[in-house]
């Protein structure tokens, strides 16, 4: 795992090598092991990288790495966890190779010499993003693994085309003319995240998953990109797999996913420096804990974040897993003080305004684990695959009923629900039994209610998916963009309606929310997270299955629980999911108040020119009251009011 930079100036000026340092170094996070330099100073054109050594630890896993024909110039942060074999195959077709060391980067620059990116991009497995300088055509290439486990931002600005794995690396170079996107933050406001290929600077893009780029100077004359191209696709590579409809052996095919499984996450536990994994005690981690032990000679390092407030804490449940696998777990209470310690490092730490509550303590897991490894594995991409969320069968079966009411009706019903507060729903979901089933029962009423009003069944996953429904009614002067979730609809006809969902969250909640959560946390302290679930390979054979098999009798997973079932005994995991939870709506009102208070300041938002000052006002004061629970939209507010704290000197108007 690693972090590169650079810069193209586009107007024929030197490259500032100070000012490179200067964004290199705010990389150090993401490899603290080594960094180098290469400048191209005909054209000119300059990469810096940072290295953290998971992979042969000598300099001959160096970057940038030059290619042994000396046309390329590479950098590249990831893993490619089948490099070995393809180093085979590179020997098998062009003859014995004078390898100068073990390191995936020099595969990955020796199958590109070979084969060229896009066949090489199509022949690796991992996740990466990469940086490819063709010396000779004057050409930079930009690639993103296939499902976006690694980020890459690029964009023309002040006459320089920039570069690199976080944003931050290029908000530190003195040239870098940062304007925020009002569209964009439209849009964070709406999804707790913002999607790509947006980001929070006007003219910076984040690269699509499963694409690549090419700039060439031309490009550069014409102050114009080429369209990015794919090589690897959600929909047509994963999701229309033919159906292995003939073959309904539910016991056959769980052998054979099983199987793919493990080697999975075998090909995922390689590493020459220690590993263990983030286990919460959900059926997604749970799994891939019990592969990881079966096939380790020695207890897996676990670690567990839990929480004091009972309805939020999966500790107790993961610590009696570790205790029935065997693993060498390690758990930490958080209380409100960490998190407070911890607010103050997220402008930082994501870049741009992200608000994902539950990046606290992913946080917090990361650095507990960092302590003692330098990689986890962790069961992220589960839901997607599997259908997993509560969301999928909520929709489908508010949707059943709902379009058999007349709309007026369901505008009335709706109306009932919202006048009754959420926590009046919490006193009366705890005296039945759905205060078992349902964590924030209230909170769910209350988002309910407002699908009532639904037209179809998209709306109604759209709706359970949103924050601010209005969003441009929040953020001054704005239009929200089409994202994926808008255009690629009409291209999911042939897909059952949980099979929908799915896909759309795997092509944007999860590359631009759960990715960018983990990725970040674990980097901001050098902790490298892998991904047995995203393996492409995996995702495509799930795909060919019955979706009778992932989600059966309203029961999400089915296979993977089965799976799951011969390592943990069925009474450890069979419980209704809560998620990465943290109870900012008690917090909001108690020990995070006036750091909260000093951000929603009326009078501060309206001088800053960016919300509308009132609208969040009205929010925070009935949050306050006890009378409605804002707190999902407020951090949404929160987190780009305290990022645009902290970058207040450098964002231009």
């Amino acid at each position: 795992m690693c972090g590169f930079c650079g810069v193209w100036n586009t107007n024929d000026k030197k490259v500032n090598q100070d000012y490179l340092s200067l964004m290199s170094e705010k990389l150090t996070h993401r490899g603290p092991d080594g960094h180098g330099v290469w400048i191209d100073e005909q054209v000119p054109f300059a990469l810096a990288h940072r290295r953290l050594s998971i992979l042969d630890l000598s300099s001959a896993g160096h970057q940038p790495m030059l290619s042994s024909c000396k046309r390329y110039i590479l950098v590249y942060n990831g893993e490619i966890y089948n490099h070995l074999n393809l180093r085979k195959k590179i020997e098998e077709r062009f003859g014995s190779q004078k390898w100068i060391g073990n390191s995936d980067t020099e595969t990955l620059i020796t199958s590109i010499m070979y084969y060229g990116i896009e066949k090489s991009l199509k022949n690796i497995s991992g996740m990466f993003s990469i940086a490819l300088w063709d010396i000779k055509k004057k050409e930079l290439i930009l690639a993103r693994d296939r499902i976006g486990e690694k980020p890459l931002y690029y964009g023309y600005n002040n006459n320089i085309f920039f570069f690199g794995s976080e944003l931050k690396s290029l908000l530190a170079n003195p040239e870098f003319k940062a304007q925020i996107n009002r569209d964009s933050v439209a849009l964070q406001l709406r999804n707790a995240y913002i999607p790509a290929p947006y980001s929070i600077f006007k003219n910076i893009y984040k690269l699509l998953p499963g694409y690549y780029i090419k700039i060439t100077q031309q490009d550069l004359k014409n102050n114009k990109l080429q369209d990015s191209q794919s090589y690897w696709t959600y929909i047509n590579d994963a999701a229309k797999q033919e159906k292995n409809v003939s073959s309904l052996n539910i016991e056959i095919e769980q052998d054979k996913l099983e199987k793919i499984l493990l080697n999975t996450v075998k090909n995922q536990m390689i590493s020459d420096v220690p590993l263990g994994a983030f286990l919460s005690g959900g059926i997604d981690s749970s799994t891939i804990v019990a592969l990881m032990q079966s096939a380790s000679f020695k207890p897996i390092k676990t670690f567990t974040i839990g929480f004091n407030e009972d309805q939020l804490n999966e500790a107790k449940y993961a610590k009696a897993i570790a205790n029935h696998l065997g693993t060498d777990h390690t758990e930490l209470y958080v209380s409100s003080s960490d998190i407070i310690n911890t607010i103050d490092q997220l402008p930082v730490i994501y870049d741009e305004p992200f608000s994902d509550s539950s990046q606290i303590p992913t946080i917090l897991v990361s650095n507990l684990a960092k302590k003692n490894v330098s990689v986890s594995l962790s069961g992220d991409g589960g839901d997607e695959l599997f259908s997993g969320y509560n969301r999928y069968k909520i929709s489908e079966k508010f949707w059943n009923v709902l379009s058999k009411i007349p709309h007026p009706i369901r505008q009335i019903i709706s109306g009932g629900i919202q006048s009754v507060p959420p926590k009046y729903w919490n006193t009366f979901s705890n005296l039945t039994t759905l205060g078992k089933k349902y964590n924030n029962f209230g909170d769910k009423m209350h988002k309910g209610s407002k699908v009532l009003e639904s037209k179809n069944l998209y709306e109604v996953y759209y709706k359970l998916i949103s924050n601010w429904e209005n969003p441009t009614a929040v953020v001054l002067n704005s239009n929200e963009p089409n994202t994926l979730l808008t255009t690629l609809k009409s291209k999911l006809t042939e897909f059952n309606n949980q099979e929908k969902m799915m896909i759309l969250d795997s092509l944007t909640y999860l590359p631009d929310d759960i990715l960018v959560k983990v990725d970040r946390a674990g980097m901001s302290t050098s902790l490298e997270t892998r991904m047995p679930f995203l393996d492409h390979e995996l995702i495509e054979y799930v795909w060919k299955l019955p979706h009778s098999f992932k989600n059966r009798n309203g029961q999400g997973k089915w296979i993977l629980r089965k799976i799951l079932n011969k390592y943990v005994p069925k009474q450890l995991t069979n419980r209704s999911k809560m998620g990465f939870a943290i109870p900012i709506d008690i917090w909001l009102r108690g020990p995070l108040r006036e750091w909260a208070e000093n951000l929603l300041n009326e009078r501060k938002i309206k001088q800053e020119g960016y919300l509308n000052a009132n609208l969040v006002s009205n929010k925070w004061y009935e949050h306050l009251s006890g009378k409605r629970n804002w707190s999902g939209l407020l951090w949404n507010v929160l987190m780009f009011q305290s990022w645009t704290e902290k970058y207040k000197n450098k964002i231009i108007n």
